[in-house]
Parts: C-alpha cells; structure tokens; sequence
C-alpha cells in the first residue's frame, strides 16, 4: 500500500543533513557549552553557528535568538515573561481567538492571575481587521499576541500592519511564527515584532528544540531558573543535538524556499481543484489568497471529520482533523468556530499539509481515495441525500 504523508504542520521528518550535522554530538563531541575547558570549548562555536543559522532565516542578529524546548515554551516565556516585566504599567492584554493552544493557554492561566484580556474576533476568512487591534489598545495595554500563520486554516494574518498599530501605540508586540519558517519568507524587523515563537519539528529538525526571539532591547522576565545559559534568558544546559540540527534545518530553509513554496502551491491547487471537481459540498476554510502555500483545511458536508481521518488512514494517506495539539478532542476546531462556521460543517473539517517529500502521484492517488472514502461514509450518514 502507498503511503502518503500529509501532516506536515504538525510535524516533519527530519531532514538527512539536519540528522548527519547533530550526530557527532551523539558518537564523539560530549562537552558542556557552558564549560571553559577543551571538551566545552570545542562544542561552543556550534552553538554560535547555529545561533547565526537561525537568525538569518527571520532577519534578525543571533543576540536576539534564544533556544528553548520548543515553541510552546517560546510562546509561553514571551507571554507571561512580557505580562510580569511589564506588570507596572498595566495589566491588559490583547490577542485573538484563533491562535494555538500554547498562546490561548497561557493567556487563561494570566487571566487567573488577575490580568484582563481582550480576544478579538475574526471575519468568514479568518483574518483580524489591523482597525479592532487599534480600537482594542488603551492606556494599560502592555502586549497584543496575534499569530502570523495560522496552523489549522492555513491562514496567514496582516501582522505588519498590527506590528506597526502596536509599535505606534508603544506595546509589545508578539507573534507565534511556527508556521511560518520554512514556508514564506520571514523578516522580523520588517513585521514590526518584538517577541516571536519558531519551532524546530515544524522545519524538518528533530523534535525538543525551538527558539525564542526577544528584539534588542526588549526585557522579559524569565521562564526558566538556575544557570546562566542562553545569555542569562534560558537556564538549563543547551540541546546541543537539538539546536546543531535546527540551526542545519534552517540552512536548507532559506537554501530552497523559493523552489518549494513553489511546488507546494502547485501541489495545493491541483489537490484543491481536483476535490472540487470530484467531490460535492465541499468548503474551503481559511482565506483563498493569504494563505501558506501548502495547507488546504477543507469541510466535508455530511462526514464526520475522525472518520474520514481513519478511512484516509486506511488507505495510507497521513492527514489531521485540526490541530495536532488538540488530537483527541470531540470538540469542534475552535478556530472554525471563530471564524463563523456552522459547528456541524466544523465537525467535518481536515487538514492537509504538504512538504518536501510530497510529489504528483501523490496528490494523484489523494484524489483516487479522498472521493472513494467520503462516498462511503456519506452512503452510512442519515443527513446525506444523493441527488
């Protein structure tokens, strides 16, 4: 049976460079970075590289780069770090209700600790109008957090122009950007961002590493206690394996961008065009034009999206019913919800994701299974009439 990986915004194999870079960390090179001796000393200049890797694929200075576990802990030492350095000059907050779970998580548990925050809402698209950010800000205003890309619709926010609306009104300005790397070209000086989350199994690194990006001159208290690593910003000894292999990811990132963004959005269209034509009472979720180029999050009418997420399954197509974060959860997505969705037309939501390995025959036999699996599952479905 074929086998075809469509999952890639929840994760993504390791890239074989990415794998060859960090494994003398696993044979031979052992040392603490940390450490002034030989051992640290010859492991430090990877750290440094890596640092530099990372930072050239978001446009900003390996000063700014700070590594973490991975972006939920990123998004988490941004937000809360930004809410208690900031805590004397008021206590609102501003983000949306279409962002991951590591940033609506976070800003519950501050809501618990007596911060207000505002959620804004989204149009049919799923994109956050820069005016209600503007109309949102008053005078204790201290962060606005709207993700950049969003990771189930595909959707990719006018964050430049909040950037600019936040930098203006003197907040903090932070951006969960783990979708992005890789697949659109990302600035961060240009989007106006002082606080942004990457992840590194998002970007065919291994999974256990991310980064946090902290503009110069930015203070935020710390997530993290003990050491002095990750320039007094993260404790804990450095994932050399981790961070080496990121930092090698990043490399092949902005080495191939431009080729496969390209294929991808080919990729999309043609599986997009093909579902349309093959299958009725279909809805594309997401808006059709600002959108990464390899995700589709379609809703298929009459079909409840875990089974058709099996059937695919069962034909060794790889897809998700949302977000990975939310794997398990009976509730409709709630960024479809959001979005103004009818929750039966959510509940038949998926997810497909493309990447590197992805090719025509692929998206072919995609088009062979998904009409033959929704056919059969609208045929046991008492709310589906063939015409």
């Amino acid at each position: 049976m074929r086998r075809v990986y469509f999952d890639h915004n929840a994760t993504t194999p390791v890239l074989p460079a990415a794998a060859a870079s960090a494994r003398d960390f696993l044979d031979g090179l052992f040392g603490n970075p940390s450490s002034l001796h030989w051992a640290g000393r010859a492991v430090r200049p990877y750290v440094d590289e890596a640092r530099s890797q990372v930072a050239r694929l978001i446009g900003a200075n390996p000063s700014e780069i700070v590594f973490t576990s991975g972006a939920t802990e990123a998004d988490n030492q941004a937000i809360k770090g930004a809410a208690y350095a900031l805590a004397g000059k008021g206590n609102h907050l501003v983000t949306t209700r279409v962002e991951h779970p590591a940033v609506l998580s976070t800003f519950a548990y501050l809501e618990g600790k007596g911060y207000r925050v505002t959620y804004l809402g989204v149009d049919g698209n799923g994109l956050v109008d820069p005016d209600e950010v503007r109309r949102a800000i008053r005078k204790e205003t201290i962060l606005v957090s709207v993700i950049h890309a969003n990771n189930e619709t595909g959707t990719v926010q006018p964050v430049k122009e909040i950037g600019a609306i936040a930098r203006s009104a003197g907040v903090l300005f932070h951006s969960d950007m783990v979708q992005d790397l890789g697949k659109i070209s990302v600035d961060v000086d240009d989007l106006c961002v002082d606080l942004a989350a990457f992840s590194g199994h998002k970007v065919y690194a291994p999974k256990g590493v991310g980064a946090l990006y902290v503009r110069e001159g930015i203070e935020i208290d710390n997530l993290m206690h003990g050491g002095h690593q990750e320039m007094g910003r993260r404790a804990g000894t450095e994932n050399m394996v981790g961070i080496v292999a990121f930092g090698r990811a990043c490399v092949a990132a902005l080495d191939d961008m431009e080729e496969e963004a390209s294929k991808a959005e080919f990729l999309r269209k043609r599986l997009l065009e093909g579902i349309m034509a093959l299958v009725p009472d279909v809805r594309l979720n997401g808006d059709p034009a600002r959108r990464l180029p390899n995700t589709l999050n379609l809703s298929f009418q009459y079909v409840e999206a875990e089974s058709l997420l099996i059937a695919l399954d069962l034909a060794g197509i790889a897809v998700s019913a949302g977000s990975a974060c939310s794997s398990g959860s009976t509730e409709p997505s709630h960024v479809l919800l959001a979005m103004g969705i009818d929750p039966l037309v959510c509940q038949g939501a998926i997810r497909i994701s493309l990447g590197r390995e992805n090719n025509e025959e692929d998206v072919e036999y995609a088009l062979e299974a998904i009409p033959r699996a929704v056919g059969r599952l609208r045929d046991m479905s008492p709310l589906f009439r063939r015409p």
